[in-house]
């Protein structure tokens, strides 16, 4: 694993009896999750408990999520995934694909070649860069990093620093063309009804794709499997799926704390002393991405703002709530654009993490 060394410290939550750490470890979850909610920042049910979990590693916790759990959540979001992709894409992606494909592999090649400069110049070590500079599906990256051999901890790092950055950047853009002051946020319904059908549904994609996934031998197989298997059910037979609230926030508690558990101090020193590049990375990325969506409005006749969201370098849910708040804005455009990254990022992240690795070797 592309890693970098830890010391290995007695720290304080050491001598703390597991179900104290398991309970700590809870309380300052939801805290965190709380507040980053209530902040109205993206992705607050996993980097909330990834954050407790961070504080908790550095000071010496010795639990860990069991393996059978950190599985079930990969094949959560492998469902997710997989049930996010709508048919209705397809038409809009068919209309305009010579400049999807273009603005999709224009974006690629961006945050690959900044990722290849991170790592060339030896901030981050290995592949981890690539996969932390990768323009979207953020959740999916940090899972694979961790199969290719990359550091998990420093992807996640890099991955939700973006989304972050992203979304208060398309927030504070969309104001310039929209007034969404008086937009609320749909209240979360955390135990909704069960289609017995739906969620039965899930369960078996989950179920059936991470078994096809570990038979592949795929890296990652939980999710890869659960999200190829899914995606293939969900759009070739219309199989439904339902992922309430409560089992998300469970799956990306499981995550959050499998990530952050491993986090050392040692680690985390690391991460801090590269921050200035990474977020000097992360502004240019979204730069070029403007530029991007400012030369689709130009040629095109595009809405600007429509243009700037559709080619905002990741934070899809985020994007999709500004989108429909302004009237004006093609969110059917939007969503095509922004899933096409999606698919393709998936589908090239791990050639092109093979193909950095063997240049730093060369």
């Amino acid at each position: 694993m592309d890693s970098l060394p830890d010391q290995p410290t007695v720290e304080c939550m050491a001598r703390v009896p597991k179900v104290w750490q398991w309970l700590a470890l809870l309380i300052f979850s939801i805290l965190f999750a709380g507040a980053l909610e209530f902040g109205a920042l993206p992705a607050a049910l996993l980097i909330g408990p990834m954050l407790a979990a961070i504080l908790a590693g550095t000071n010496g916790a010795t639990v860990r999520v069991p393996r059978p759990l950190f599985g079930a959540a990969q094949a959560i979001v492998g469902c997710l995934v997989a049930s996010s992709i709508s048919p209705d894409i397809f038409p809009v992606f068919y209309k305009e694909w010579p400049l999807f494909l273009g603005t999709v592999v224009a974006t690629v090649a961006a945050s690959s070649l900044l990722g290849w400069l991170i790592s060339r110049w030896r901030i981050l070590p290995g592949t981890t860069a690539v996969w932390g500079s990768s323009p979207g599906a953020a959740t999916a990256m940090v899972l694979m990093a961790g199969a290719f051999g990359a550091d998990q901890r420093l992807v996640a790092f890099m991955q939700y620093l973006r989304v972050i950055f992203v979304s208060v950047t398309a927030a504070l853009v969309a104001k310039m063309w929209v007034d969404t002051s008086g937009i609320e946020v749909p209240a979360v319904i955390w135990f909704p009804p069960i289609d017995p059908t739906a969620f039965a549904g899930t369960l078996g994609v989950a179920l059936v794709g991470s078994l096809i996934g570990k038979l592949l031998r795929l890296p990652s197989p939980f999710f890869l499997g659960t999200f190829i298997f899914g995606t293939a059910v969900h759009l070739g037979l219309g199989v439904p799926m339902q992922l309430p609230p409560w089992l998300l926030a469970l799956g990306y508690t499981m995550i959050g704390w499998t990530i952050g558990l491993n986090f050392t101090r040692a680690i985390l020193q690391h991460a801090t002393r590269a921050l200035p590049q990474i977020v000097g990375s992360i502004i240019i990325l979204i730069a070029f991405c403007g530029g991007l969506g400012f030369m689709i409005s130009h040629v095109l006749g595009i809405d600007p703002l429509t243009a700037y969201l559709a080619t905002s370098p990741g934070g899809m849910d985020s994007v999709a709530i500004i989108a429909a708040a302004a009237q004006h804005v093609d969110i059917s455009f939007v969503m095509a654009l922004q899933s096409a990254r999606f698919l393709v990022v998936l589908l090239v992240g791990p050639s092109v993490a093979r193909l950095v690795a063997r240049s730093l070797r060369e």
